[in-house]
């Protein structure tokens, strides 16, 4: 904790109060650990008793975490806006792979389309005739019964993440356990955090979530799944035929479990679907247009069984009330533009190929990655710090993996959609020398 900041407070919402303005002004970094109960309390002169509630609170907002034997620390990324970056930048000159975010090049122009929806938008309208579109809906729907996915009952949510978030407040309440992939998506990571949701790790392989995971968070008493269809953040994972068969047949009749599954890459992931939609009473297919169309256009559609579908929307009716029906047409043009789709088409040829490049140029260096779809790869290392440092001196920025992980082995995260093919061969040799550095001589000056 910084030798600058002073936690104060005679109550448990004073000191809370105080944890968060800490966070909030930078002075509490994330990761930061918290003095133990007992120590806080003597120094503030307050039970024991006081200071666990404070924490409690906190961490139940997702500002805390418990880290075992190394205490309570600041989340990685708590659910408060702050004066500071969460991550520091990458330095000066240095190639930044940590974001996540598709090649800006290979995204589709809106330009065209915003033109051509100004000239025909029509009479603007009310609140009484806003909703989803019947066209856009209509099209969700075959594009998802191409894939295998029951579409029946469809919505719109502003981005994946919104839609998770809404099926979440919706069917559970705080304490309730949720299973997550485990490495997995850290924004979701954080939102089941701040929901007050309590975390279960699943571990994931090449072909997803594994089985025996699987059940042991059924055992253990999760009340929904969160599953990644393909391009699994961060570690490119995307469901087989067969695993898909195995989690359908351990899942089926589950009328205690909410299950979403979460297809954000979609058009771009080259990997054929293999959907679990429709193997519990409960469940959620939720599909993005960021990593194809662009992360600014905030829009997913969510498909489920009635009642659920029907939760969301309600849901929705009482706060931000509709996704703009301006930005449902511009998605609608997108998708029946045959240019748009070729363009999509080659972005996802692009990404396999510097991904596959990439795990071949490791491979060749004795390094195991992962990264079957999408635009990540994953790199297992034994020492995270150490590697991120030495990738930051050798002018390289990935994501370190303790963003994303619960109880899974460390690692690194490098988004290859910034790569151009000529850096590949510098980066691997880069992420060598991290992973294993040179041995000292043993001499000191």
């Amino acid at each position: 904790m910084s030798a600058r900041y002073q936690l104060r407070g005679g109550t448990a919402a004073e000191i809370s109060a105080s944890i968060e303005s800490g966070i909030r002004r930078g002075a509490l970094a994330a990761g930061v650990a918290l003095p133990p109960v007992r120590a806080l309390a003597a120094e503030l002169r307050v039970s024991p008793a006081t200071v666990a509630r404070a924490y409690q609170e906190l961490r139940g907002r997702g500002l805390l975490a418990t880290a075992g034997r190394h205490g309570t620390r600041v989340r990685p990324r708590p659910p408060i806006a702050g004066r500071r970056a969460l991550r520091p930048p990458p330095a000066p000159g240095a190639r930044d792979l940590s974001q996540g975010d598709p090649d800006t090049r290979l995204l589709p122009p809106l330009g065209p389309h915003l033109s051509a929806l100004a000239a025909d938008v029509g009479t603007p309208l009310g609140y009484a005739s806003v909703g989803v579109l019947p066209a856009l809906a209509d099209a969700a729907r075959e594009r998802l019964a191409a894939d295998g996915v029951p579409a029946a009952e469809v919505t719109v949510t502003g981005g994946a993440l919104d839609g998770i978030e809404r099926l979440l407040a919706a069917h559970l309440r705080p304490g309730d356990a949720v299973a997550v992939e485990d490495p997995g998506w850290a924004n979701l990571l954080d939102l089941v955090a701040a929901l007050g949701l309590r975390p279960i790790g699943v571990p994931v392989d090449d072909d997803g979530p594994v089985e025996a995971g699987v059940r042991a968070a059924l055992a253990a008493g999760a009340r929904a799944l969160v599953v990644t269809s393909r391009a699994q953040n961060p570690t490119g994972a995307a469901l087989s035929a067969d695993r898909a068969a195995a989690l359908r047949a351990l899942l089926a009749g589950r009328d205690d479990l909410l299950l979403i599954e979460d297809d954000h890459a979609a058009e771009v992931a080259r990997t054929p679907l293999h959907p679990l939609a429709g193997a519990t009473p409960a469940w959620a297919f939720v599909r993005s247009v960021s990593k194809p169309y662009g992360p600014d256009l905030r829009l997913a559609v969510l498909a489920g069984d009635e009642a659920t579908v029907a939760r969301v929307a309600g849901r929705a009716r009482l706060g931000a009330g509709w996704v703009s029906t301006v930005l449902q047409r511009l998605v609608l043009a997108l998708w029946r533009d045959p240019a748009t789709a070729a363009l999509v088409a080659r972005a996802g040829e692009s990404y396999e190929r510097r991904r596959v490049d990439l795990l071949a140029a490791l491979a060749e260096r004795g390094l195991t990655g992962h990264g079957r779809t999408g635009i990540n790869v994953w790199l297992p290392v034994p020492d995270e710090t150490g590697a991120l440092t030495a990738l930051r001196d050798a002018g390289w920025a990935v994501a370190p993996g303790a963003l994303f992980r619960i109880a899974a082995e460390p690692g690194l995260r490098i988004t290859v959609s910034p790569l151009d093919a000529a850096e590949i061969p510098a980066l691997a040799d880069a992420l060598a020398a991290a992973v294993r550095p040179a041995p000292s001589s043993g001499f000191t000056a």
